[in-house]
């Protein structure tokens, strides 16, 4: 145990109190960003923006979409300098009443036929703060959970930060579902699609009660403490951790997945211009069943990468995924349903949680306690704002009655696959550095047979744990 306490920082672990805040923050928020990304792909076209060529207002709505992670990387720059130097707890709460109160706004806006061009704008302007707001909440949630868990269990505790968002898109399309399935059309378009965005009021009345209960990390703590807190963590990041940062952003382009699946899948599956004609209630329930799926699965590639490290995991799921969008597209272009369903279960549900549950330890594990967030946040936040423009590049290459469009946005989401899984294998492999030696470019990691010991006395102490509150 020396080995530990010389390398990990002192002070309370709060390993299952901090993974249930960051779990169910994440669920909550994220709840709120897709209901919008739904919403954009099914409703917003025919409410928001002038009534014409279907094709054009399609290409809006999904840009509308875009707008919010084009203000990720602000968001980032300044809620990551809040992390840094103010902590994690006060970090997250921030971004929940941010993108609590946006959201609520938006299920007020009038429409395009009541107020003309002002729909739309305003619409930009909401999703702009919602965008901002997100942009801290993974970094912030991932590094709390990963600075309270003990050494040798850093990659299952933080893969619930991804569990959480998995949950809120359920949330976020099961909302919709019977809205969709038992409201008269006329009226769902009119007004019920308001409903899940005035719902939100709850994240703001839950999140605040859940997170303040968490305490500061320990690592922070000492960090603070010692009176090195930087006073510009985002210069500092940049200067001493480009490399990674420049990783980080390349393997950030995985979100290409969730834009294949969740947004480019449903505007291609539902639309009137592509003539695919999926029931909007049938299809929503295939990004469900995908992510209901996840849920199961992501706790167990988080424990995994605790045994066999961070890199591979996240090249398989990049590439397998990425492979796997070509069948997806392919079922939804022949209107078949079972296979549709099928192949979204195997791609989004199973194959890219391969990355979508390893990168919440492998990217704050990268860098120092005293940059993490910062060196996080921006360079994730840059990298999904370059996939957020997807979705209005494959409407352009691929529009409705082009050919062959499985094969040209598929092409397109292997070769962006393909990028973020180099870049994981060319980073240092982290899962066994102690806490307090993560960033350092000379860190030393514990031997694997010593690593292997410290784990499962971690593990033990876990099991007599659960048996005495049994």
């Amino acid at each position: 145990m020396a080995t530990i306490t010389a390398h990990e920082p002192k002070g309370k672990h709060q390993s299952k109190k901090a993974t249930a805040s960051g779990w169910i923050g994440s669920a909550l928020e994220y709840y709120d960003f897709f209901i919008y990304a739904t919403a954009a792909a099914l409703i917003f076209p025919q409410i928001f923006f002038p009534k014409g060529d279907p094709q054009i207002a399609i290409i809006a709505s999904l840009a509308t979409y875009g707008v919010g992670y084009v203000a990720r990387p602000i968001g980032a720059l300044l809620l990551g300098h809040w992390g840094d130097t103010h902590g994690r707890k006060t970090v997250l709460i921030l971004c929940m009443f941010l993108m609590g109160f946006s959201t609520v706004a938006v299920g007020l806006l009038p429409t395009y036929d009541q107020v003309g061009l002002w729909a739309p704008a305003l619409l930009v302007v909401l999703r702009l703060i919602q965008g901002f707001a997100v942009a801290g909440e993974i970094s912030g949630a991932s590094s709390m959970i990963l600075e309270h868990a003990p050494f040798g269990r850093r990659g299952f505790f933080a893969s619930f930060t991804l569990q959480g968002v998995q949950a809120g898109q359920i949330m976020a399309a099961a909302v919709f579902l019977p809205l969709a399935h038992y409201m008269d059309k006329d009226a769902f378009n009119a007004w019920g699609w308001r409903i899940p965005f005035l719902l939100s009021f709850i994240v703001i009345v839950a999140g605040y009660i859940i997170r303040k209960e968490v305490d500061e990390t320990p690592a922070f703590a000492e960090v603070e403490k010692s009176a090195k807190v930087p006073k510009a963590p985002v210069i500092q990041a940049v200067t001493e951790s480009w490399g990674d940062m420049l990783r980080v952003l390349l393997c950030s382009l995985m979100n290409v997945i969730p834009v294949v699946a969740t947004i480019f899948g449903a505007a291609y599956a539902v639309q009137p211009g592509y003539g695919i004609n999926f029931e909007k209630d049938i299809y929503l329930w295939i990004p469900v069943m995908g992510n209901i799926l996840a849920v199961i699965v992501i706790p167990f590639v988080g424990n995994l990468s605790d045994k066999v490290g961070r890199r591979l995991p996240i090249a398989v799921g990049a590439i397998g995924s990425g492979l796997l969008s070509f069948g997806y597209l392919y079922a939804i272009s022949i209107h078949n349903v079972p296979l549709a369903i099928g192949m979204s279960l195997l791609m989004w549900g199973v194959v890219y949680q391969g990355y979508n549950a390893v990168f919440p330890s492998f990217y704050p594990e990268m860098f120092p306690t005293r940059t993490r967030v910062s060196g996080m946040a921006i360079s994730q936040n840059i990298g999904t704002a370059i996939t957020a423009l997807l979705p209005a590049l494959f409407v352009a290459v691929a529009p409705p009655g082009a050919a062959n469009i499985p094969l040209t946005v598929g092409a397109i989401t292997l070769a962006i696959c393909a990028i973020a899984a180099i870049s994981a294998l060319s980073a240092r492999e982290t899962y066994r550095v102690h806490m307090n030696d993560l960033g350092k470019p000379d860190a030393v990691p514990v031997d694997k047979l010593e690593y292997d010991r410290l784990r499962e006395e971690t593990l033990a102490s876990a099991r007599m744990a659960a048996k005495a509150v049994a």
